[in-house]
Parts: structure tokens; C-alpha cells; sequence
């Protein structure tokens, strides 16, 4: 099977409708009752966005640094600046938290972000599943009841820099939906046909069961029936009302427009849906943002399509009295270089930079309208408040109501706490009290 795609039928084999099992037992304490937020909407740079460019602009750097941007604006926060490009998320500021201190002094794609994910260092003897695959892990048998849509949904693609299941194993892989929401249909993988009727799906259907004279020979046998269980299962999720969470013509063009008719302004709009139906974790995953070369023309494409889409969700959320209980985490696995490379072939460009970068992080008990720490007056060091992805994941799960240091099950027996302790070597400056 391909790691990175699951088709229906290797999603029905697998257990993602609600029909799988794990290869050893699990013994998960019940979710506190001080957790305070249900879900998570990831929305993951893929390729590491500015954060210069972004949530920490330096104006006064010089123009080698701000190169396009010396005009930031001002937010709902008193003395917060971001980009110029992002006026909706500006007044939209009372619903999130700016991190400035982000940092753990890695500048290579993957092993950043297997970090920035999992809040572990590579190399140690487990490789550590992602927050999306823990969060699936406590959090599936109490999602949905009828445990049709799946736990962990990836909009559109998968990260595909590690495997965020790590030694969960492949139950705990997210659903990557493929597809675009943007288009006429929403061809998510295995559920929607595209050029495929519904009423050619219930013929198929149809036809399948006359064919199937050893299922109904055998339909007393329990491998059968949790089989036939099964496909019943997944069929409601095609042709069932579970399925119309992907179905954005349920939406007014009114709301769909103010997403943005694009496929990450659309996406935005699907994990809004998804959240309100009581899915734990989802991820945007948004590509494009590895700007090595001319980056400002990219910049100028893609911050008013994440303006629109991502000020949308806050004010959807919170209008809808979703945001109290969901999470909205921004960010990628490092910033970039603050120092433009102008000659060739960069043609002002930024390259990896891992010191210091930007994450974003509002609701499900996160405090809006605050900054938290600093870099310094050119952006490339923090100054005051670092915090290393262990703090920030390790905060999110806590608001989740998972015990950032309890344990994980795992098939070598090894002792693996959800996140690090002191032992484990991994810096962390402790978790974001200051906005929680």
C-alpha cells in the first residue's frame, strides 16, 4: 500500500471508517474535564512561510531585509504590526495569538519538520508519530459516534515529509482527501466519483451484492458480517448524510465567497464543516510557501488568498460559538532567511531559517490578542520567550485534555511519554501559560 494515499478500499481494510484494530491493547485515560477545546484545524505551511513576511515584520531592518514590505499595518492588538497584505486577519487579531519566539536551530525540510510536528529530534530509537495521528489515537472513540467520518483528515494532500503516524502505525495515518473544494464537485478520494452519479453508485452497489453468493452463504460468519459491517459503513459515508460534510453546495455562494474561491480559502471552509461535526483533527495542508526564488512575487499571490481564507475561519468559528472549542494552530516547519538574497538565480529570495520563526494560534481556551516573545531588530535571533515545538504542542494537547506527559503504547514496549520529559535531551522552555 502507498504510504502517503489511501484509496477506499485500503481505507475500509485499514479501520479509517470505524471498523479497524490495533496490534496491541490500549489503555487511554479518559479525556479530564478541565480540557476545554474538542478539535484542531492545522493549518500547515507547507515549506516554511517568512515569518519576516508574515507576523514579524521589521521595517526598520533596512531594505536587504524588508525588501518589498516596509509599510506593516496594525492590528486589534495594541503595538502588534503584520503584513501589509493581511488587513482582514488585522481585525481579526482579538481571536488569535502571535508566537515570535518560535525555534529549534534546524534549516533542513524534513528533519524540521518531523520536529515542528512531533516536538521530538530525529534519531532517537522511535520515530514519533505526528499531533494529528496522537490526537486520533485519544481521541477517535469518543469523535463520532457513528465513527464514519474519520478522526484525522488531510486537506488535500498528504505532508509527505515523514510519516505522521510514526509507531502508531498505519491505522493512525491520516485520510488525505485529494481533490479540490475549489472545483464544481469536491472529488475527495473514495467517497466522491467524479463523472459518477449517485444513482450509478446504488446500482453498483447493487449489482455487487448479487454477485456476492459466498457473502450471503457465509453470512452467519463473523469475519463476513463485520465485513458486510464494514462497507455499510462506508457506503453511509458515500451516499449517506455523513458525506455531505464535503459537499460545499450546501453552502451559500454568499459564504463560499467570503473563503475565497480558491482551493485554500475552500479548504477553510471544509475544516469549518468538519469541526462542526465533531472531527478532532484536521490539517490544511497549504503548499507554495519554499520561497527560495523571488519571493515577493509569491508573497503578493498567496498572503491575500491565507488573508481571506484564514480571517474568514476565526470570524465563521466564533460567530458559529465553534471557536471555544477549536483550535486553530498556523504555521510551517521553519521561517526564512531575513536577509534577501537578491543576485541570481535567488532574484530576491529566502532561504531556510530555523532560529527563529512565527506560529499562530487562537481558541479552544488560547487567549486572543496577545504576542508572545520577540526577535530581534532584524529578525534572525529570538530575544526574549523562546518556545520549541515541544511547548506549543505539549500546550495544545493539555487543551485538548491530553496529558502531554503521559504515555503512548507502543509495539517495542518502550517507555514513550506523548511528550518529552527532562530525560529525553529535547529543549523546551515550558508551555504557553502566559495565553492559556
Amino acid at each position: 500500500m502507498n504510504r502517503d494515499r489511501l484509496s477506499r478500499r485500503d481505507a475500509i481494510g485499514c479501520g479509517v471508517f470505524g471498523a479497524g484494530s490495533l496490534l496491541w491493547p490500549r489503555t487511554l485515560p479518559a479525556a479530564p474535564p478541565q480540557s476545554r477545546a474538542k478539535s484542531v484545524i492545522q493549518i500547515w505551511m507547507w515549506g516554511g512561510p517568512s515569518h519576516t513576511d508574515t507576523f514579524d515584520p521589521k521595517p526598520g531592518a533596512g531594505y536587504d531585509y524588508y525588501g518589498a514590505f516596509d509599510k506593516p499595518i496594525a492590528t486589534k492588538t495594541d503595538g502588534a504590526q503584520i503584513n501589509e497584505l493581511l488587513p482582514l486577519l488585522a481585525q481579526q487579531s482579538d481571536k488569535y495569538s502571535i508566537i515570535r519566539g518560535m525555534t529549534h536551530g534546524v534549516f533542513a525540510h524534513e528533519t524540521a519538520s518531523y520536529m515542528t510536528q512531533t516536538g521530538r529530534k530525529p534519531g532517537e530509537r522511535l520515530v514519533y508519530p505526528c499531533a494529528g495521528a496522537v490526537v486520533k489515537l485519544f481521541k477517535e472513540d469518543r469523535s463520532q459516534p457513528s465513527g464514519l467520518i474519520p478522526p484525522y483528515i488531510v486537506l488535500t494532500q498528504p505532508q509527505g515529509r515523514f510519516s505522521e503516524s510514526g509507531f502508531l502505525g498505519q491505522h493512525y495515518m491520516p485520510f488525505a482527501t485529494g481533490g479540490d473544494p475549489a472545483q464544481a464537485r469536491f472529488a475527495v478520494e473514495g467517497i466522491v466519483a467524479q463523472n459518477v452519479t449517485e444513482k450509478r453508485q446504488r446500482d453498483r452497489r447493487e449489482l455487487l451484492h448479487h454477485l456476492n453468493t459466498l457473502g450471503r452463504a457465509l453470512q452467519d460468519n463473523g469475519t463476513v458480517a463485520a465485513l458486510d459491517r464494514t462497507e455499510k459503513q462506508a457506503y453511509e459515508l458515500i451516499l449517506g448524510d455523513a458525506g455531505q460534510v464535503f459537499d460545499l453546495s450546501l453552502e451559500t455562494d454568499a459564504v463560499r465567497d467570503s473563503y475565497g474561491r480558491n482551493t485554500f480559502g475552500q479548504s477553510c471552509l471544509v475544516a469549518r464543516r468538519l469541526v462542526e461535526r465533531g472531527t478532532p483533527y484536521v490539517t490544511i495542508n497549504y503548499p507554495g510557501w519554499d520561497t527560495h526564488r523571488q519571493n515577493f512575487q509569491t508573497m503578493r499571490q498567496k498572503l491575500p488568498q491565507m488573508d481571506r481564507g484564514m480571517a474568514t475561519l476565526f470570524q465563521d468559528l466564533a460567530e458559529r460559538g465553534l471557536l471555544e472549542s477549536t483550535i486553530v494552530w498556523w504555521g510551517g516547519e521553519f521561517g526564512r532567511t531575513p536577509k534577501v538574497m537578491w543576485e541570481a538565480p535567488w532574484n530576491g529570495g529566502r532561504n531556510h531559517w530555523g532560529d527563529c520563526f512565527s506560529a499562530v494560534v487562537g481558541g479552544g481556551g488560547f487567549r486572543g490578542g496577545c504576542v508572545v516573545g520577540s526577535t530581534d531588530d532584524k529578525g534572525e535571533q529570538v530575544r526574549d520567550r523562546p518556545v520549541f515545538p515541544a511547548d506549543l504542542i505539549g500546550s495544545i494537547y493539555e487543551l485538548l485534555g491530553i496529558d502531554p506527559d503521559g504515555r503512548m503504547p507502543n509495539a517495542l514496549g518502550i517507555d514513550a511519554h506523548v511528550t518529552p520529559v527532562a530525560g529525553d535531551g529535547i529543549r523546551m522552555a515550558g508551555r504557553l501559560k502566559e495565553i492559556m
